[in-house]
């Protein structure tokens, strides 16, 4: 969570540079500027052009300005007041009409009124004087974020609470554009996009699919020591099954919507739990046949907006690694600690530290959930006392429960310091209840089942992304799509290098020979661009010793024999290897 006084530095930040906007770009009207996780940014219908190069002068135009920002107060302001005030700009005038009911605030510092409901430095000159903070970027933003609505131009800027601390956090982001998974996707070819398929649409390669399966594979061997079992289930359902489920009157927007010939109405599947119910419920269950706990790799699918799709972090089709597990209440906590050490193993065999949160439901707002206070009491309760259980400290988690019930949210710290939201167990009393989903206990009486939600790595898409930064495409031997790659110095050794390459691919161990017409260094440098993992140079002492020559990621392996090698590789790959 940010510190108040951080956000209301960043918030404050926000106000200053809508100031600077409107004194270098007279008749621009300001829309929306508020504090964001990293610092700030403000939408303005521009009365010009602000290119990334005029961020300097509106940079120093800010601290100018500061100087004079002694104070920073808001008053109560009427609806009259607010329209005249703001009569020249239509988006104001909106935001006006939209909070009308709830009270209208402006706040003032310098010669500079904004329409606002507070959290301000109250004496930003001096509150301001010793933070890091710069202006970062200049991007597009559709009013409202509605593609529909004219485009703006949104101004980011950074905000740390010290120039050390903002200093860190850019050296971060020059080695997340090194780390960036598009670009080394692209280098490794693991996945391209197409036009002609659409934006938010990976096509994924032989090399990025063997990766995804490897991954898969991992996920489900872990599963299945647990008693999981797969289902398969359709892509396109009925809007009756969200209907009941709830999420149709939550997420209507967001499907992709099928008109059949006959006129009915048919929606791409967006999750998979309310398909699993109807797998449970379609016989009668006695208490002796639960938990039933279902798994299944598929992918979903959500109309995102065009403009929040990014790389393979956000997509239009949607990869998850699903399960759910329809248990009894006295059976919830052995379930989600079963789940919870999949996920312990899973992250850590890539050196992933987590932390958890528990995310919650925000009594304030009960039109965001599904269900009665009772439900949510019992569900929070059953996750609390199972952290409490494990001994874990907890991040409070207000407000962050999915709609239909609390969870347990896993955060990891990737490489280079980046908080990621990684799994997540989530309980449900509600759906359950909805879908009428029950077993007959040992009193012959129907009791209303508990249903746990939990994908491990959730999209394998996302997962990919992080993977593939927080390694920067260095990945362990078992998931690489080439481990091994042979490079014979000279045409004459090139036999040896095909009877070498058998050898390897008896094991299993994925090898190639590249015997082609580029210089040695050339074939040896193209196989560590490709970040292959152990280059195997065959000469004439190779040959003649039937020993080998390995160069490594980090180090050059020297009369080494074949077996020993293979041994070497074999061990890496059964115990998946960092």
């Amino acid at each position: 969570m940010i510190p108040e006084q951080l956000q209301a530095n960043r918030h404050t930040l926000a106000h200053l540079l809508g100031a600077a906007i409107l004194e270098l770009y007279p008749n621009s009207k300001l829309t929306l500027g508020p504090a964001i996780d990293n610092g700030f940014y403000y939408d303005t219908d521009v009365a010009g052009k602000i290119t990334d190069e005029d961020l300097v002068k509106i940079e120093k135009k800010m601290r100018e300005m500061l100087t004079s920002w002694t104070s920073m107060s808001g008053n109560d302001i009427s609806l009259e007041e607010a329209q005249k005030m703001f009569a020249e700009n239509e988006y104001k005038l909106e935001l006006i009409n939209e909070h009308k009911d709830s009270g209208l605030t402006a706040y003032s510092a310098g010669n500079f009124t904004d329409l606002c409901k507070g959290g301000h430095s109250e004496n930003p000159a001096e509150d301001l004087k010793n933070i890091g903070w710069k202006l970062e970027r200049v991007a597009g933003a559709y009013w409202r974020g509605s593609e529909k609505n004219k485009m703006l131009t949104r101004v980011y800027g950074l905000a740390f609470p010290t120039q050390a601390e903002l200093d860190a956090y850019i050296t971060q982001q020059e080695e997340a554009k090194k780390r960036d998974h598009r670009k080394i996707g692209k280098e490794l070819g693991l996945f391209v996009f197409s036009e002609l398929v659409g934006p938010g649409l990976p096509l994924w390669t032989p090399k990025g699919t063997m990766i995804r399966e490897a991954l898969n594979d991992f996920v489900w061997e872990l599963r299945r020591e647990r008693g999981y079992e797969k289902v398969t289930i359709p892509h396109i359902t009925k809007k009756e099954l969200y209907e009941t489920s709830g999420h149709w009157a939550k997420y209507a927007d967001d499907l992709f919507k099928i008109h059949t010939r006959e006129d009915h109405l048919y929606a791409m599947k967006p999750m998979n739990c309310p398909h699993h119910t109807q797998i449970f419920d379609s016989e009668l269950r006695s208490y002796r046949d639960m938990p039933q706990r279902y798994a299944e790799t598929t992918m979903v699918y959500r109309d995102e907006q065009s403009g929040e799709l990014s790389g393979l972090s956000r997509v239009l089709s949607i990869t998850q690694d699903d399960a759910h597990v329809f248990c009894r209440e006295n059976q919830i906590e052995n379930e989600a600690l079963a789940i919870w050490d999949i996920i312990e193993k899973f992250y850590g065999t890539f050196g992933f530290n987590l932390q958890v949160r528990f995310s919650r439901h925000d009594p304030k707002t009960p039109e965001k959930y599904l269900g009665d206070p009772a439900s949510w009491e019992k569900a929070e309760y059953a996750l609390q006392k199972l952290m409490e259980g494990k001994g874990v400290t907890w991040i409070d988690g207000l407000g962050e429960a999915a709609f239909y019930g609390p969870k347990i949210d896993f955060i990891a710290k990737d490489s280079i310091g980046r908080v990621l939201q990684v799994a997540t167990i989530q309980l449900d009393f509600n759906q359950p209840k909805n879908f009428g989903l029950t077993c007959v206990n040992e009193k012959g009486e129907k009791e209303q089942v508990v249903m746990i939600h939990a994908a491990i790595m959730g999209s394998i898409e996302r997962f990919m992304s992080t993977l593939i930064e927080h390694l920067a495409g260095l990945f362990p031997v078992w998931l690489c799509p080439t481990q091994v790659a042979i490079v014979p110095v000279r045409e004459n050794h090139e036999d040896y290098g095909q009877k070498m390459l058998s050898a390897l691919k008896e094991k299993g161990i994925r090898a190639k020979l590249d015997a082609g017409k580029d210089s040695l260094g050339k074939r040896i440098n193209g196989a560590k661009a490709q970040k292959v993992p152990y280059v195997i140079v065959l000469g004439d002492k190779e040959i003649a010793s039937g020993a080998l020559t390995v160069e490594t990621r980090t180090e050059k392996l020297v009369d080494i024999s074949i077996e020993q090698f293979i041994e070497r590789l074999e061990t890496e790959i059964k115990n998946r290897s960092l």
